[in-house]
């Protein structure tokens, strides 16, 4: 699948602009974590574009959080993303993570939300302006967005990436499609 054809996928099932910002945002740090890891920047970036999908229809049955999404794309992605999006939802799926690009997304999901919200309690509410150092302190903060879990962050470390590179691949990612994000 190419990405204007996710995009238009995209279109169909997601209405709300914040949902869409938060998949761009994943798929930036999926990018930036392949490229890291030298494994297919295209299948994780797609990963991370798509692994929301259903997010709207299934927030109040998050049982089928993932599900929903295999149907949507059966015959259209490759079947290793499907496995990833249902992965990323293991607690409610008990779809166990294995591959790298599964755990990485499971990472990348979490620390887009703790990434953004630091760079909304900087003064210009601009990521430009956001440092490594602080998205380390705030990850201490167990009050501060607190629905980023900073456990399925640490997952990152089962693929040999540390918090730290987390937060830097993270950062620099988003930095990137700032503009996409408003921030």
């Amino acid at each position: 699948m190419e990405r204007q054809e996710a995009l238009g996928l995209i279109k169909e099932h997601v209405k709300g602009e914040n949902l869409l910002k938060h998949m761009l945002a994943v798929e930036a740090i999926m990018k930036g974590l392949a490229e890291h890891l030298s494994e297919d920047v295209c299948l994780w970036a797609m990963a991370g574009l798509l692994h929301d999908i259903d997010f709207e229809k299934t927030q109040d049955k998050p049982e089928t959080h993932g599900l929903l999404a295999e149907n949507i794309l059966h015959g259209k992605a490759d079947e290793r993303i499907i496995r990833a999006i249902k992965a990323h939802n293991f607690d409610d799926l008990g779809v166990t993570p294995e591959s790298r690009m599964e755990k990485a997304l499971i990472a990348a999901d979490s620390i887009s939300g703790l990434i953004v919200a630091c760079a909304l309690v900087m003064p210009s509410k601009k990521l430009k302006e956001l440092r490594v150092e602080t998205i380390g302190r705030k990850f201490k903060d167990k009050d501060f967005a607190r629905g980023s879990s900073r456990e399925r962050m640490l997952i990152c470390e089962s693929i040999g990436i540390l918090k730290e590179q987390l937060f830097e691949i993270g950062l620099r990612a988003l930095q990137n499609i700032s503009q996409d994000l408003g921030l």
